[in-house]
């Protein structure tokens, strides 16, 4: 199979939209790669910030993004061999994440190491700009989303559910602000890519959501 016909379906949305949670469930049950693009932006964020790195010197992020030793093993994300899972979900490393992702050195640096998750069987990607740049000829593209309210509910539940304390008001204006950043930045803004799937999860379980992608998927294969 060359490189360019493994399948990739590709899931952008917006920050605590569930992508995260469809894209594995539906990369375990095809039997296909995953990878979680947001991660990669979120380990050059905790990267930076263990090294001193200067934040400002857009050089020396894009050089640390460039050789990120990371590796997806199941849910859990190896940051040279090491579990991050937990310490890249940090809001002050969500927060610098964003930051960073809108800048062009950075999104340079990541994009081959993105492509490279291409691999047979299949890869399911999610992201903010998996459709309209990494793969823009996805067979499947799938922008997911969920209200405001609904997505700063989930993030609320998640970290509440970790013993992390959290103020609704403080993560919605935060989710905003990141919304904002992410479809008004001048690389690769937050927009559904052409032919995606617009799936709206604000009153849908991730079960639902799930079925819906792999309803989608085996109607496009039996074309």
């Amino acid at each position: 199979m060359s490189h360019s016909t493994i399948p990739v379906i590709a899931i952008d949305g917006p920050t605590a939209s569930g992508k995260g949670t469809v894209a594995h469930k539906v990369a375990d049950r095809l039997g296909f790669h995953y990878l979680d693009s947001g991660a990669l932006y979120r380990l050059t964020a905790l990267s930076a910030i263990r090294r001193g790195t200067d934040l400002a010197d857009e050089h020396a992020l894009a050089k640390l993004a460039e050789h990120l030793p990371v590796h997806f093993a199941g849910p859990a994300i190896l940051l040279a061999n090491e579990d991050v899972s937990a310490a890249i979900r940090a809001e002050q490393v969500g927060n610098l994440a964003s930051k960073i992702a809108a800048l062009p050195a950075v999104r340079q640096a990541l994009f081959a190491l993105q492509l490279g998750f291409r691999k047979a069987p299949g890869l399911v990607a999610d992201g903010r700009d998996m459709g309209t740049v990494i793969f823009p000829h996805a067979p499947l593209k799938i922008f997911l989303t969920a209200s405001t309210e609904a997505r700063a509910q989930r993030r609320y539940k998640q970290l509440i559910d970790k013993g992390i304390s959290a103020s609704m008001k403080d993560l919605l204006s935060d989710l905003k602000a990141r919304d904002d950043r992410d479809m008004h930045r001048a690389v690769a803004p937050l927009v559904p890519a052409e032919g995606a799937h617009l799936l709206d999860t604000s009153n849908m379980t991730a079960d639902q959501a799930i079925e819906e992608v792999l309803d989608w998927w085996a109607q496009r294969n039996a074309k």
